[in-house]
């Protein structure tokens, strides 16, 4: 039987996070449902400057975290970035590609390495359940299919990805597929919310993995709750934890967008390992 290995990077600088526990939740259904034999291991990236080696791993999960993604001068900085660097000028040359997905702050730190756009400061913190709309490259995206238009997820930021740079995008071949709810009150750029950098990598802003239980674990934060009440209002508010387990909702985006994303990249590799 041919093995694929997935390399979990926690981005999550040793805090207490939902999000990996939904990373290992929904790479372990995987594992346990794929017809290959499939390895996970995880690696520590901003506590204990841990990053794969990528010959030796076939599928790439970079999970969301804290703090600025704006470089501080700290040592996984440029170990991260040669690791972007390495999945993508592999991918360039080799037919045996390597497939990453990227999550919020992860998302953001491509974003910035490759120069694709102003990832700044939100005015506010942003926390709840959002729409997010797709773009037209985003309606015919494998990874949306199943999703509505506009469909939900966890939104959970103190940046964002504005003003992209269009000319670098096509350049890198890299498309828009979604973007932010459509505020007509506020005159702001919506922002970026998802991007397919290539055939091989997907970066959403918000949170895929995210469930109902870990939402709602978010929200024993002070400064979350108060985050969505701002964004929302406490009516909103209070619908909307009401409603957290609509299968409509968040539920809907973590059983569609991470587990197509492995599926179609296990295809390949499985593909590519028959005719070794």
């Amino acid at each position: 039987m041919n093995m694929i290995r997935i390399a979990l990077l926690d981005m999550n600088n040793n805090q207490a996070n939902q999000g990996m526990r939904n990373i290992k939740e929904i790479t372990e259904v995987f594992k346990q449902t794929s017809e290959e034999q499939v390895e996970i291991v995880i690696f520590d990236v901003r506590h204990k400057n841990e990053i794969p080696d990528i010959s030796s791993f076939d599928i790439f999960i970079s999970s969301g975290g804290p703090g600025t993604p704006h470089r501080e001068g700290l040592p996984w900085e440029n170990q991260y970035a040669d690791f972007l660097d390495r999945i993508w000028e592999h991918n360039q040359t080799s037919e045996k590609k390597k497939f990453m997905f990227l999550i919020c702050h992860s998302f953001q730190l491509a974003s910035i390495h490759w120069q694709l756009g102003n990832i700044c400061r939100r005015k506010s913190y942003s926390f709840g359940v959002m729409p997010v709309h797709k773009t037209e490259e985003g309606m015919e995206d494998v990874l949306f299919q199943n999703l509505g238009d506009p469909f939900y997820a966890v939104d959970s930021r103190a940046f964002q990805f504005i003003e992209p740079d269009l000319d670098k995008m096509e350049a890198l071949g890299a498309k828009i597929t979604a973007l932010e709810k459509v505020r007509p009150h506020i005159h702001l750029e919506r922002a970026v919310m998802a991007i397919r950098f290539s055939d091989e990598i997907f970066g959403t802003q918000f949170h895929p993995e995210a469930d109902p239980e870990g939402f709602l674990k978010n929200l024993e934060t002070e400064s979350n709750r108060q985050a969505m009440i701002e964004n929302y209002g406490m009516e909103k508010f209070l619908e909307t934890v009401d409603r957290m387990n609509d299968p409509d909702k968040i539920l809907l985006t973590q059983a569609q967008i991470l587990p197509r994303f492995l599926k179609r990249a296990a295809k390949s590799i499985s593909r590519n390992l028959a005719t070794v």
